[in-house]
């Protein structure tokens, strides 16, 4: 647990600034231009959530063979597949930035964005989505980074340009609009990027990267690929759900969407432990099935587990508590109706929380151990849970399921994880040559 703290804290608070940035553009938008301006942004939430997950899932797949290798302490491959990691980066940056690009407005006249808000929609997503390779730089070298156990730079470089976005937008924001929110976002993620870049280039100076390290290798590539495909999909096809549960609030008026907005924001900042968790597990897995350690795999998990069920409980506390005041950091106070949907949002999402704990953890360790597939079909498993609440029990019960619409597919993805992290562990083991113990057993057996 010790090894866990030392090396997630510092994600987590990577994480907590890249939340706190994308929430101080929603308080600013909401505070100087309005709630229709402010719906306009969270009209774009799911989508945003669609494509950039893609990315920056890719991004952390790229890493796990980074992660192995480094593990197994096989430097020769080590750095043919950094090298092909910017390969990759490069060729998927420019294909998505131009597909993105054409289809971003059709995208939101399908999820039945209202006519007040489409075209402010369209010119915030627009300028986030052209911003797709600075996306790519700073989670490609964050990842790597991250895979040969250095969690604290891509932190430092984040905490410095999420100050620079606070700066832009309080800039640009008045002058600009929205446009000047997405503007904000994209220069501070470029310049995390490049610092975290010039950092590693500099770090990495010891393994001597020669030409033939550079070459284009479609044998590393293919198994890059293998990896960070499978997990961006799985952000993605989650993600697809969200886009249908999004067109159903989307068709529930300003003040909903608005409301859903800002919980989301709220509930995405609360989250980042459980990110910071899954992301610990990827490397933590990578390394110790690169190292045949098959036994501290079983014990690294159920340590994060505790930490994730205990920090859930103290979530769901915090928003019982102080819920309804942390709406007002995007609303007036006179906005009461809308304060309440918030409230209720949220507490439907953090009393669900220890699920999402065991999402987050036990999909991403196993991400790590080398079996992308399964946690695409957790992915998918989410997507059909949101699709249902999207399409009959939004219509049919209202708000209620838009609160319930996360929770419920969280269940989904649970259902499905755990027995398969067992069957992975099983699988390894005799792969390894490995039985596993009577307690490890019982740990396993607790789990299911």
């Amino acid at each position: 647990m010790k090894l866990i703290l030392n090396f997630g804290l510092p994600l987590l608070f990577g994480l907590l600034f890249q939340q706190f940035y994308n929430m101080v553009d929603t308080i600013i938008v909401g505070k100087f231009l309005g709630v229709d301006a402010l719906a306009a942004v969270g009209s774009t939430g799911s989508i945003n959530f669609m494509i950039l997950g893609f990315c920056i899932g890719i991004c952390n797949g790229f890493a796990i063979p980074v992660a192995q290798a480094f593990g197994a302490k096989d430097t020769d491959n080590m750095k043919k597949y950094i090298t092909n990691c910017v390969w990759a980066s490069i060729f998927f940056a420019a294909v998505m930035t131009v597909a993105v690009g054409i289809l971003t407005r059709n995208i939101l006249i399908w999820m039945k964005t209202p006519d007040s808000i489409l075209d402010q929609a369209f010119i915030y997503i627009f300028i986030i989505f052209m911003g797709i390779p600075a996306t790519f730089l700073y989670n490609m070298v964050s990842g790597i980074l991250r895979s040969l156990g250095d969690s604290v730079t891509p932190v430092v470089c984040l905490i410095a340009s999420s100050l620079l976005n606070i700066v832009l937008d309080i800039l640009l924001v008045r002058p600009m609009g929205v446009a000047g929110a997405a503007v904000a976002t994209v220069v501070a993620q470029a310049i995390s990027g490049v610092g975290c870049l010039i950092y590693m280039c500099k770090k990495l100076g010891y393994l001597h990267f020669t030409k033939q390290d550079w070459a284009f290798s479609m044998r590393h590539c293919l198994t890059l690929c293998g990896m960070g495909v499978p997990m961006g999909l799985q952000y993605s096809i989650t993600a697809i759900g969200s886009v249908i549960l999004q067109a159903a609030v989307n068709s529930m008026g300003e003040s909903v969407i608005a409301a859903v907005s800002a919980g989301t924001k709220i509930s995405m900042f609360l989250c980042c432990p459980f990110d910071a968790m899954g992301s610990t597990m990827a490397t933590y897995g990578g390394q110790n099935v690169g190292a045949k350690k098959m036994d501290r795999v079983d014990a690294g998990l159920k340590a994060c587990i505790k930490l994730g069920i205990a920090y859930a409980i103290l979530a769901f506390v915090f928003i019982l508590l102080f819920g309804k005041n942390l709406a007002l950091l995007f609303l007036d106070a006179e906005e009461t109706e809308i304060i309440k949907l918030v409230y209720y949002f949220l507490l439907g999402n953090s009393g669900a929380y220890i699920l999402l704990a065991l999402v987050n953890i036990v999909r991403f360790m196993i991400q790590g151990l080398g079996y992308s597939a399964f946690a695409v079909i957790a992915g998918i498993c989410e997507m059909v849970a949101r699709t249902i609440a999207g399409f009959i029990l939004v219509p049919k019960f209202g708000y209620v399921f838009v609160a319930l619409g996360s929770p419920l597919a969280w269940i989904f993805a649970d259902i499905f994880l755990i027995p398969a992290y067992i069957y992975v562990v099983k699988r390894l083991r005799r792969k390894f040559g490995q039985e596993t113990p009577a307690m490890l057993k019982r740990c396993q057996k607790s789990l299911a």
